[in-house]
């Protein structure tokens, strides 16, 4: 089994940071792409940003130049360090990976999901 726990959310005011982090913890051969996504309340959840195995990010234009994604592949946990932040990016976090396990001698890529961390700007 494979699990992904988020860590980081909680109360801040507009203008504030916050630094999510997400560790990947079981049986793993490594770790793929890792992202972060939200859900705001009344919408849909969506992607924030993404980091490849190898460092190449992308990011939501709504976050671009506010928040920072980065990994520590040695730990297999990546972190979404978030400031200037609005009260729009009220929402629950999720943390995505896909990560390669080796399931009855067989290699086998999962897409794992986090319970997600709740992340709250206002004054």
């Amino acid at each position: 089994q494979v699990q992904l726990a988020e860590s980081g959310g909680g109360l801040v005011q507009p203008g504030g940071s916050l630094r999510l982090s997400c560790a990947a913890s079981g049986s793993i051969v490594s770790v793929n792409a890792m992202g972060w996504y939200r859900q705001s309340p009344g919408k849909q959840r969506e992607l924030v940003a993404t980091i490849t195995s190898g460092g190449r990010t992308n990011y939501v234009d709504s976050v671009k130049g506010r928040f920072t994604i980065s990994r520590d592949n040695a730990k297999n946990t990546v972190y979404l360090q978030m400031a200037s932040l609005k009260p729009e990016d009220t929402g629950v976090y999720y943390c995505n990976a896909g990560v390669l396990v080796i399931d009855r001698e067989r290699y086998r890529l999962l897409e794992v999901w986090g319970p997600g961390t709740l992340v709250t700007v206002s004054s």
